[in-house]
């Protein structure tokens, strides 16, 4: 085993002199073929550059003598720490970090940060860090070759957002570049990079308040509002009644509870929200830090529905359209509810294989026919008719009776079978 091994972290700055001293009496030196070539490596030294970590690791720890490993920034924040730690490789460290590319891009962008979500698109999570940033208003993503700035903004397509691309950052290749999404897919960016992601209704809304309390959550959280399945007055369009009524009422919350516990939206998901009314499960399936599409029919429960994800400083992609065609172009879901539409758009939703489903049919037969197209496309189905009673006060004497009961609501879910 080495009989020392020195990670240094390195963000183009002139290298602290124990940085230094480790690096002049290493006999290894592991790092981007870049750092390999910009820093003074002794030339007996051997070389490793950094592309398998665990091939590098393994090398490492069959070395005698003084090994070195050059990371950018930081290398304890998604960095190279966490891989030679594992104790397969039974080594000792000694880490000496530089300031992280995720705080020198902010403070290039003159942005503070500590509200800001921090995702790695390595390792083919780009879809996962692309849903980071339709539901939060500041992401910083740490890029990957074939996962870089481009290919992040053709899976935001449609979502408005700022991007600020960081190459190089400390090097004397540095370039910062502020571009609005719709063209960032036009350039060819240079890799390492750091990409900003910034914009949405929620960080318009942050912009004059104090600093928050909790790195990661937005300036104000966690908000007025505890817990979820919220009663339905608490949206915008709950109690209407006539024409509207159908695509306004919120669901009732301990059915809204039922389908948020199916649905499992979780952060990096994408959830798709089919016959959303004015979104009151689009909403609370969003406050979990999931991305949501609500697909609506009505352009006034569209608009009620855009109150609603304000009102509760979460981002909800509203488009309008019903039937199983304005499904196309929306993006890959990991799961979805179907609040109305019938078995054809069940159907539709379905064959774009999210791992869970919902669907509340409004009779039987429909449901027996919802239950149908589960099990056939390949999951495993399940469901409940959940009545609920409220209880109410029983006179003058204090007690407690039964109220009208609700009527029962049919819901059927389904899980992919692994």
């Amino acid at each position: 085993m080495a009989d020392r091994i020195t990670v240094i972290g390195w963000d183009g700055t002139p290298l602290t002199e124990a940085a230094g001293a480790a690096l002049a009496a290493a006999t290894l030196v592991a790092g981007a073929p870049y750092q390999l070539n910009a820093l003074p490596v002794p030339e007996a030294a051997e070389r490793i550059a950094l592309g398998d970590i665990r091939h590098a690791a393994r090398r490492i720890a069959e070395h005698r003598g003084a090994a070195v490993v050059v990371a950018e920034g930081d290398p304890g924040f998604f960095g190279v720490v966490r891989t030679l730690r594992r104790p397969e490789y039974g080594l000792e460290l000694e880490v000496l970090p530089a300031v992280s590319s995720v705080a020198t891009a902010f403070a290039r962008a003159g942005m503070p940060w500590e509200d800001a979500q921090v995702v790695s698109a390595h390792g083919g999570r780009l879809r996962r860090a692309a849903n980071i940033c339709r539901a939060h208003p500041k992401v910083a993503v740490l890029t990957a070759p074939g996962a870089g700035p481009a290919e992040l903004a053709l899976m935001l397509r449609g979502v408005h957002r700022t991007f600020v691309v960081c190459e190089a950052l400390g090097t004397p290749e540095e370039d910062v570049t502020v571009l609005t999404s719709d063209r960032i897919a036009d350039h060819v960016w240079r890799d390492p990079n750091v990409v900003l992601v910034i914009g949405g209704a929620a960080q318009a809304a942050a912009v004059d308040q104090a600093a928050g309390w909790l790195a990661g959550r937005p300036v104000g959280y966690p908000g007025a509002e505890r817990g979820w399945a919220l009663p339905g007055d608490a949206y915008a369009g709950a109690g209407r009644t006539g024409a509207e009524a159908g695509a306004s009422e919120a669901l009732p919350a301990h059915v809204r509870a039922l389908v948020l516990a199916r649905l499992g939206a979780r952060p990096g998901d994408l959830v798709w929200s089919v016959g959303a009314g004015s979104g009151a499960l689009a909403v609370e399936a969003a406050r979990f830090g999931a991305a949501v599409v609500a697909v609506e029919g009505s352009r006034s429960a569209c608009a009620r529905l855009t109150v609603n994800a304000r009102r509760y400083g979460v981002e909800v992609e509203a488009v309008y359209g019903s039937g199983p065609e304005v499904l196309g172009g929306l993006p890959e879901p990991d799961a979805a509810v179907v609040e109305s539409g019938g078995p054809d758009v069940v159907r539709a939703v379905l064959a774009r294989r999210p791992e869970r489903f919902v669907a509340l049919p409004r009779t039987f037969t429909e449901a027996e026919e919802v239950r149908r197209a589960i099990g056939e496309a390949g999951y495993r189905a399940d469901g409940a008719l959940l009545q609920s009673t409220p209880l109410r006060p029983a006179g003058e004497g204090g007690g407690l009776e039964l109220g009208a009961g609700g009527t029962g609501v049919l819901v059927l879910w389904g899980e992919q079978i692994v």
